[in-house]
């Protein structure tokens, strides 16, 4: 029991000595929009939808995204990408276009 004790104890003692070194907006759980639009560009450069030159901008904690896209799921990785930079509330204006809306169109089949 006391060595379960001494374990936990440390722990603790080892987590409290990392808390001192965030920063102010880090110690608050509230990242700055400044800090949020910049983590989200970064992500937006390295990934597939930052080719689609959608855009995004953070006022108050919300990101707001604007622009077009052929693929579906490039909305919901937005809306994913902004959240996980710590966006507290994610408006997505992304237009999908009808093609990538309706991929079921009707063809075509000539017979002899």
């Amino acid at each position: 029991m006391k060595r379960i004790f001494a374990v936990l104890s440390l722990l603790i003692c080892s987590l409290g000595m990392y808390g001192g070194t965030l920063t102010k907006s880090h110690s608050q759980e509230r990242f700055s929009d400044a800090e949020i639009e910049a983590t989200i560009k970064a992500k937006l450069a390295k990934s597939k939808i930052g080719k689609d030159g959608i855009q995004v901008h953070v006022k108050n904690g919300i990101a707001t995204w604007t622009g077009n896209t052929n693929v579906m799921q490039h909305k919901g990785a937005a809306t994913r990408m902004a959240k996980t930079s710590g966006a507290i509330q994610v408006v997505n204006n992304i237009k999908i276009s009808d093609q990538a809306a309706n991929p079921l169109r009707k063809v075509q089949v000539k017979t002899n």
